[in-house]
């Protein structure tokens, strides 16, 4: 067991400093390098948040001395390389969601995460947010009985405009693009660690948005359990309109409701709020530093929602890597979450291609 500050490498200037670095340093890690594509704007990014190298060499920021972790924040059909690349330094290694490209590349991260025994985390932050965890603690423990049916809906009109800027790779299914992996993943995530395995889903893509894009900025998934729980997820970023969320799970005993951090249960003897336990209380948001806050894609993380859970899920791996007892509920994501939450993004498109059901083995 050591007490030593860890030192981390952060791939990606764009969520990797928005997030990433905010958390590494809220759970008290050093960020040693910032790897990026344009040396310019890693220089210079590296400058302004007072990170002594801005590389746009991995293999040289990973021979650093210090260097304990490696963070992930590139497109997902770049997440494999660079993993393996770390793992193979003997770096633990914290990767974004959603995972990789495919299944095929999650089982190669995860295979060689196990092999070499390091410390591997996914970055489904919002596992550690109070409504999210306070919904899962509460479904798992029986609270509104057996869990029969979920309806979760989230219609936002971030992409709607087809100007608003967004990575290049979010327009490209071919690489893990569009907004099935940018939210669904998340969704797909919860309602894991909330009721297990997916047994099977029947899916569309549909592009709403007048933009020239190859992903979807839509999903409607019909999906079924393992446990035997079905459901409905749809959701759309393409179209005007003011916001609607509705996260419901339905239960022989009652229906549980999540608004923001917010938890009810609905049952024979009316509607309560769920008092939140002290574990599962965040700080306020933070949002990040305005200057770096230009495309849409930099805006859906402005309020800085994300920064509080994410120092947890940091704080966890720290502990894990450091050999002492860390949090186990909420359990963080690990590359084996990855890898069978890729598995459900892998049967969905899958199911909107060839518009039949498709069961997850």
């Amino acid at each position: 067991m050591s007490n030593q500050p860890l030192g981390a490498v952060i791939v990606g200037t764009g969520f990797g400093v928005l997030t990433h670095l905010r958390a590494l340093r809220g759970a008290g890690i050093e960020a040693k390098a910032l790897v990026g594509r344009n040396p310019e704007k890693t220089r210079d990014r590296a400058t302004k948040v007072g990170i002594e190298h801005g590389l746009t060499s991995l293999t040289e920021a990973l021979a650093l001395p210090g260097v304990d972790l490696v963070t992930i924040a590139t497109p997902p059909h770049t997440h494999c390389k660079i993993a393996l690349e770390a793992i193979a330094a003997g770096k633990h290694v914290l990767c974004e969601k959603p995972f990789a490209r495919s299944a095929e590349e999650g089982k190669q991260m995860l295979d060689a995460a196990e092999a070499a025994g390091i410390v591997h985390m996914l970055g489904t932050e919002f596992r550690f947010s109070t409504g999210q965890a306070l919904a899962t603690r509460s479904v798992r423990e029986g609270l509104i009985g057996e869990a029969r049916l979920v309806n979760f809906t989230m219609n936002v009109p971030v992409l709607a405009d087809p100007s608003g800027e967004v990575p290049a790779w979010w327009s490209m299914g071919q690489e893990g693009g569009g907004w099935l992996g940018a939210y669904a993943s998340h969704v797909i995530d919860q309602l894991r660690a909330t009721l297990g395995e997916f047994a099977g889903v029947s899916a569309s893509l549909p592009l709403v948005s007048d933009r020239d894009w190859t992903a979807e900025d839509s999903y409607i998934i019909h999906f079924r359990m393992k446990s035997g729980t079905e459901g409905v997820l749809q959701s759309t970023a393409g179209a005007w309109g003011m916001p609607v969320v509705c996260s419901k799970f339905y239960g022989n005993k009652g229906t549980l409701s999540i608004e923001g951090d917010n938890v009810t249960v609905a049952n024979a003897q009316g509607i309560k709020t769920l008092d939140v336990p002290d574990d599962l209380v965040n700080d306020a948001p933070s949002p990040p530093p305005a200057e770096f806050m230009s495309t849409t894609y930099d805006h859906l993380h402005a309020a800085g929602f994300d920064l509080a859970p994410y120092t947890k899920l940091c704080g966890i791996m720290r502990d894990r890597i450091q050999g002492k007892q860390a949090s186990s509920d909420p359990a963080p994501g690990t590359f084996a979450d990855g890898y069978e939450g890729q598995k459900v993004l892998d049967a969905i498109r899958l199911s909107a291609a060839e518009r039949r059901w498709v069961d997850i083995d």
